[in-house]
């Protein structure tokens, strides 16, 4: 535990300023000082970045900011008794007592079951009193000691062995509340309700965060005291850090409701499938522990409860979003996102391969490439065609592969439906969504016809699967039903009504984007550039990486406009990454030990086209990061539209060199505006200066009574 916290580590009615920035800023930098991190910078960000996801204030003037950090050295606790007291988001006002919790990105077993030892602790009334009563650092570290000693476990008699048998209906089972695989973690059930001769009700939960370190395990801590209060048999699984114990599946089955208190997909929910369910994210398990176990008590008698989906059926992004009150704009984003991401695995594979079939077979190879396949093979290589410079072996072998990348290309309308209806209806709207996306290709309505049509899809396959069936149909409803009459009502309001109005909307489209040339295109690619630096790989990004990788099969060697938003898409995506890594050549000094080491390895993501190589960057310090690069990739937009560069390939940066035209421009648009964007960010970090630490801990002073 020594290794754990010290005195140096100790701040008794400390002065760390009046927002949980400062404060986060000053824990970090006391680690640091005592040899815990390498770099205060980089353990602040990954802090920061944890708080920004939930805030970790809980109930009893308690802050538990927490993170894994590559900058951490070691697994570290550090002890702020606040004032004035900080506000880190708990329900009942601001907290006074914080303990920063920073562990390896790599951190043990041991040490993460410490450290979760700790924040369960915090949750009890007498160890918070204590701490507030301590004199000294000395008394402190004592009581952390203390708290994370091992202790015995309860014995658990043979009466009480033998009331968890009648009451749990679980062999073995102790009555009364408990973690998975071990003792009663908040005392056994009351002996009044061990006596009654009513059957308490029985609940299992599962409590998880991101982390991993405090709030799982505060969580089901704070949800078995509540149980006990209300007499209720509750076991719960943490999945933290640490290895996880499962739950009995004989306990599962006997259970008459499951809580998910989790911030992370469950593991195993399919074994919980038909319960009643509760489900929050894991911060309401410690504010509000009481509702959610009569939340679920009320679930259990109710036979129109929300319950775990059975495998095969998994619930909808709709229904998962209604239970956590997201908004309607974010259900959008996340459904049209889960289109995209599943279409670029088609688009990367079939661009490169039609690439690598012009390389191979020469630029008319789209005009030959069915007849050589058709009327050739390996032993009777193609000699009527064009001469080109890898003569009737690279004519077979372009051929081959212009054919097989045309042919996943084709897929990408079809997939982009397909997916979004997935990600509205789960597996039923898969059927309905291809077929709709395909109709779309039909149809020429291109991009636009498949976003509509997967939504249709999407909708129609969720509507259908809402509908109550006597129970001999319901296991024919998502392998038939609904993939028939979705398929019907998506596809036939496509072809009826919406698939003629979309399909004239794409060719104008197409039309405008071909026209487009001089100060129009420029202005073009400067919008595309803004959006591919904006947020790095997010959905601002993702929408015009879309855009441009949806008109790459329209284009042609008379129409080389969709070549052109391509090739600007990809040469603006990837000066972020080589913008950071030039400046921290650039200005060392700028940057943390950390920063320059992530900007080593920066030239490479940004030769591949990886935007995300510069979110380390970003997430450090957004504020001049993104607006520089931004800066950048607008540059490198314009030039690379007003030069009329070209890309064949959907992905790979400098790596698809033979699938890029005017290739030198592309490299000169990038080197632009790589220095434009290291420059800016240089700059910016030398004269838009934030506050220095030293300058905050002087304005504000790090005082202690002891």
């Amino acid at each position: 535990m020594t290794t754990l916290i010290n005195t140096d580590l100790v701040l008794l009615d400390a002065n760390l300023g009046t927002d949980t920035t400062s404060v986060i800023r000053n824990l970090a930098e006391l680690v640091a000082k005592t040899g815990r991190a390498s770099e205060v910078a980089g353990l602040f960000a990954d802090a920061l970045a944890r708080e920004q996801k939930t805030a970790t204030g809980v109930p009893g003037g308690i802050a538990i900011p927490h993170c894994r950090s590559e900058a951490v050295l070691e697994p570290t606790l550090a002890m702020a008794r606040l004032n004035p007291a900080v506000d880190f988001g708990a329900k009942d006002g601001p907290a006074d007592i914080v303990f920063f919790i920073a562990a390896p990105a790599g951190a043990d077993n041991e040490h993460l079951k410490l450290l979760s030892k700790l924040a369960r602790s915090l949750i009890k009334k007498d160890f918070t009193a204590a701490l507030r009563a301590a004199a000294t650092p000395a008394d402190i570290v004592a009581l952390v000691a203390e708290a994370l000693k091992d202790k015995p476990k309860p014995a658990v008699t043979t009466a009480t062995a033998a009331a968890g048998e009648a009451g749990n209906g679980a062999p073995g089972a102790a009555s009364g509340v408990r973690e998975a695989g071990g003792g009663p973690i908040a005392g056994e059930a009351s002996p009044a309700s061990q006596a009654s001769t009513t059957r308490q009700k029985r609940i299992v939960a599962v409590t998880a965060c991101p982390t991993g370190i405090a709030h799982t395990y505060m969580a089901a801590d704070s949800l078995v005291l509540a149980a006990q209060e209300a007499g209720v048999d509750l076991q719960v699984e943490t999945q933290g850090s640490g290895a996880v114990t499962p739950l009995d599946p004989a306990v599962i089955a006997a259970a008459d409701a499951v809580i998910f208190a989790v911030d992370v997909d469950v593991r195993g929910k399919e074994r919980f499938a038909g319960k009643p369910l509760v489900s929050s994210p894991v911060k309401r398990g410690i504010d509000e522990p009481a509702k959610m176990i009569q939340e679920a008590v009320a679930a259990s008698d109710n036979p129109n409860a929300r319950r775990v989906p059975h495998f095969g059926a998994e619930e909808t992004a709709e229904q998962k979003a209604a239970a956590s009150g997201e908004s309607l704009g974010s259900k959008i984003k996340k459904v049209l996102l889960t289109g995209v991401s599943y279409m670029i695995p088609f688009v990367a594979g079939g661009g490169l391969l039609i690439a690598l079939g012009f390389l191979l077979g020469g630029f008319q190879i789209p005009d030959f490439a069915d007849k050589i396949l058709t009327s050739n093979s390996l032993a009777n290589l193609p000699t009527d065609y064009p001469a080109q410079a890898l003569g009737p072996l690279g004519a077979y072998l372009g051929a081959v592969a212009f054919k097989i990348g045309g042919l996943s290309m084709g897929f990408l309308v079809p997939a982009l439906a397909g997916y979004i209806a997935f990600g509205i209806a789960d597996r039923p709207g898969i059927a309905p969504g291809f077929t709709a996306g395909a109709l779309a290709v039909f149809m020429d309505a291109g991009f636009l016809g498949g976003l509509v049509g997967g939504i249709l899809a999407g909708l129609a396959a969720y509507w259908i699967g809402t509908w109550s069936v006597p129970r001999w149909l319901r296991g024919l409803m998502p392998v038939v039903i609904i993939p028939l009459l979705g398929s019907i009502i998506a596809s036939g309001a496509m072809l009826l009504f919406l698939g003629a109005p979309i399909a004239a909307l794409t060719v104008a489209l197409n039309n405008w984007l071909t026209g487009m040339s001089g100060a129009s295109a420029v202005v073009l690619g400067i919008i595309l550039g803004l959006m591919m630096c904006f947020d790095l790989g997010g959905p601002v990004n993702k929408v015009a990486y879309a855009f441009a990788v949806a008109g790459l099969g329209a284009g042609s060697l008379a129409n080389q406009a969709p070549w052109e938003i391509m090739a600007t898409v990809m040469a603006a995506g990837m000066v972020p990454p080589l913008a950071m890594a030039l400046a921290t050549v650039l200005d060392k000094k700028r940057f943390s030990l950390a920063e320059r080491e992530n900007g080593k390895a920066a030239w490479l993501l940004g030769a591949s086209f990886i935007s995300e190589g510069a979110i380390p960057f970003a997430a450090a310090d957004p504020l001049r990061v993104i607006p520089a690069s931004m800066l950048g990739g607008a540059v490198t937009g314009a030039m690379t539209m007003a030069f009329h560069v070209t890309s064949q390939a959907p992905h790979g940066g400098f790596f698809v060199f033979f699938a890029i035209g005017n290739l030198g421009m592309f490299a000169l648009s990038i080197v632009v505006g790589t220095i434009v964007a290291g420059l800016a960010v240089v700059a910016l970090k030398r004269w838009a200066v934030r506050k220095p630490v030293d300058t905050l801990a002087a304005a504000q002073p790090v005082t202690a009574a002891n």
